[in-house]
C-alpha cells in the first residue's frame, strides 16, 4: 500500500528511487524542528523517515519530540552510523525500526511495511480499547463522504443531551458504531454500553433478558438475574432491531422509558434505572405502526431524534477509504504483505451495489487479503464480487493507472494548464511557471461568477499545485478521492494518459 511519507533530512538517491518506485508520496523537510511545525500545523503523514546525518543524541531527541507530538505516527530511522549503541539509542527514543543507509531496497520496503503494520495494529487496539471503555467517538468511524459528515454532525448534537435517538438504516451500515460514537461523545463516555439485538433473543427470554428476573420467578430460574437495563445503569442501552419486539414487551419498554424504572420478572417492587436509550431498526417503523404490530406511543417516544445512516451504495465516496482501512487492518492481523488494491479491483468495488453494506465490504476485503498472492488485491481475488458487466459495456471498464499506485485506486493526473475560462472573462492569475495562484470571484463585468466555475478552477489549481497527486489534492480540498475523480470528469478537466473509474449509469467514481 502506498503511503504519504515525511522525509527529514537528505536520503541517498537509491532510497528515494526505492520510495517512489513503490508508489509512496514523499515530502521532504530539513530537520525535526521543521517536521514538528508541520505536524502542529495539521500535516498528517502516514510515516516519518528520518535520515540521520549527525549526532545520534540529537536525532534521538528529535524522535522523542515527534513521538510526543504524534504518538501514533511511526518513525523509521535511516542511520549512517552502524554502531550498535547508536542504533539502540534511536530505537529507545521511539523509532520503530533503524535501517542502515546502505540497506537494500528490499530491507527498506520491509521496514516501512512492518512500521505501517504495527501502526495499523496499534490503531485497531486503540479503537477496540475505546469501544470497550465506551469512549468510541465519530472519528473512529471510516467515512469522508458528505452523507457521513451529516451523520457525524447529528451524532455530535445528540450526544450533547440525553435525548432518545433512533438510528435508522439497512443491515450492515454501521448503526451500532454510530450509537457507540454518541456514547463516546456524551457525558456518559466511559460508562457501560450494553448492546442487545432484539431480533436474536428467543421470545420466551426477551422479558428476562431485558428486565431481569428474581430467583424462582419461573421454572429454571435458580438464581436472581439482572437484565440489560440494570447492566447499562449509568450508561447507554442500545436496542438494535427494536421493531422485532413483541407487543407486550413494547408496553414494558414504554413504562421503563416514561418512569425510569423497570419491573423484573417475579419482582415485588420496581427498580429505578438511569439509562440513555439508543434504538435502531432496519424496518420502516411508520409502516409497522400502520400495520398494528408496533405501538404508536412507543414509536413517538423512540423517534425523538432520528438519525438515518445511508447505505453504502449511496455514499460510494467512502469506499476507497474503507478499502484502505480494511486492507491495512487485515494485512496486519493476518501478517500478509498486502498493501492496496489494483485500479481494476477498485473499479469493481465502486461499481457494485453492496446489498450487505459496509459489513459485506469488510468481509470481502478480509477474504481477499487472505487470497491475494502479491502485494495488491486484484479482480481475481474478489470471486464473491459479481462482474458488473452492464457497467463495463456502458463504458466504465477497468481503471487504468500508472502501475505504481498512489493509494487504493489513486491516480496521478497530468493536468494541462488552461487558458482563461471559456464562459467567463476573468482569468486566474498565474506564476512564472504558468500555474494558477489565485482565482477571481468576479467576472469582467464585476458580477459574481457561478460556484461551479470557481470550484472547477479550484480543483485545477489544487491538481497543478500538487503535481496531479489525487490523494494530496483531495486532502487539501477536504473532499474524498472519489468525489475528486467525479468532479474532474464533470468539469472536463483535461488529463493525459489516464482514465477515471465511473459508476453505473454514467456516474463517475
Amino acid at each position: 500500500m502506498s503511503h504519504d511519507i515525511l522525509l527529514i533530512g537528505e536520503a541517498p538517491s537509491q532510497v528515494l528511487m526505492a520510495l517512489h518506485g513503490q508508489g509512496h508520496e514523499v515530502r521532504a523537510v530539513g530537520d525535526t524542528a521543521q517536521a514538528g511545525r508541520e505536524l502542529e500545523a495539521g500535516a498528517a503523514p502516514d510515516l516519518v523517515l528520518l535520515a540521520c546525518p549527525g549526532d545520534p543524541l540529537d536525532e534521538a531527541e528529535g524522535i522523542e519530540t515527534l513521538c510526543a507530538l504524534r504518538p501514533d505516527l511511526p518513525v523509521v530511522a535511516l542511520s549512517r552510523d552502524e554502531d550498535d549503541g547508536a542504533i539502540a539509542l534511536l530505537a529507545e527514543a521511539g523509532a520503530v525500526d533503524v535501517v542502515g543507509a546502505g540497506a537494500s531496497a528490499g530491507r527498506l520496503r520491509l521496514a516501512l511495511a512492518n512500521a505501517m503494520r504495527l501502526n495499523a495494529l496499534s490503531g485497531q487496539v486503540s479503537r477496540l480499547a475505546r469501544r470497550s471503555d465506551g469512549e468510541m467517538i465519530f472519528r473512529d468511524l471510516v467515512g469522508e463522504s458528505a452523507a457521513m459528515r451529516r451523520v457525524g454532525d447529528l451524532a455530535a448534537r445528540a450526544a450533547a443531551s440525553n435525548i432518545a435517538v433512533l438510528v435508522e438504516g439497512e443491515s450492515g451500515v454501521g448503526k451500532e458504531m454510530v450509537a457507540r460514537s454518541i456514547q463516546g461523545l456524551s457525558q456518559r463516555a466511559g460508562k457501560p454500553f450494553v448492546a442487545v439485538n432484539c431480533g436474536a433473543i428467543p421470545e420466551n427470554l426477551v422479558e428476562s433478558i431485558l428486565f431481569g428476573h428474581e430467583k424462582g420467578a419461573f421454572t429454571g430460574a435458580t438464581s436472581r438475574h439482572i437484565g440489560k437495563f440494570q447492566e447499562a445503569d449509568g450508561g447507554t442501552l442500545f436496542l438494535d432491531e427494536i421493531g422485532e419486539l413483541r407487543p407486550d414487551i413494547q408496553v414494558k419498554l414504554l413504562r421503563a422509558l416514561q418512569e425510569s424504572e423497570i419491573d423484573p420478572v417475579g419482582g415485588n417492587r420496581p427498580v429505578k434505572i438511569d439509562v440513555r436509550l439508543i434504538s435502531a431498526t432496519n424496518r420502516d417503523l411508520v409502516q409497522r405502526v400502520a400495520e398494528g404490530v408496533f405501538r404508536e406511543d412507543l414509536f413517538y417516544r423512540l423517534n425523538v431524534f432520528p438519525i438515518g445512516v445511508p447505505p453504502l451504495r449511496e455514499r460510494r465516496d467512502d469506499i476507497p477509504a474503507l478499502v484502505d482501512h480494511f486492507v491495512a487492518a487485515f494485512a496486519a492481523s493476518e501478517r500478509r504483505d498486502v498493501r492496496d488494491v489494483t485500479p481494476a479491483a477498485l473499479a469493481r468495488l465502486l461499481n457494485y451495489a453492496w446489498p450487505g453494506n459496509v459489513r459485506q465490504l469488510e468481509n470481502m476485503i478480509y477474504r481477499a487479503v487472505v487470497l491475494a498472492d502479491g502485494h495488491r488485491i486484484d479482480v481475481e481475488d474478489l470471486p464473491q464480487l459479481p462482474a458488473v458487466a452492464a457497467a463495463e459495456e456502458a463504458g466504465a471498464g477497468d481503471v487504468t493507472g500508472d502501475g505504481a499506485g498512489n493509494g487504493a485506486g489513486d491516480i496521478v493526473l497530468d493536468i494541462a494548464p488552461e487558458a482563461e475560462p471559456a464562459a467567463f472573462g476573468a482569468s486566474p492569475r498565474r506564476n512564472g511557471d504558468g500555474a494558477e495562484t489565485t482565482i477571481d470571484a468576479l467576472d469582467r463585468a464585476g458580477e459574481l461568477r457561478p460556484l461551479d466555475a470557481i470550484e472547477a478552477e479550484m480543483i485545477r489549481l489544487a491538481l497543478n499545485r500538487y503535481q496531479g497527486q489525487m490523494s494530496e489534492a483531495a486532502r487539501r480540498l477536504g473532499i474524498g478521492r472519489s468525489t475528486l475523480y467525479r468532479k474532474v470528469r464533470e468539469y472536463g478537466i483535461e488529463s493525459r494518459g489516464y482514465e477515471i473509474a465511473r459508476m453505473p449509469g454514467g456516474q463517475n467514481a
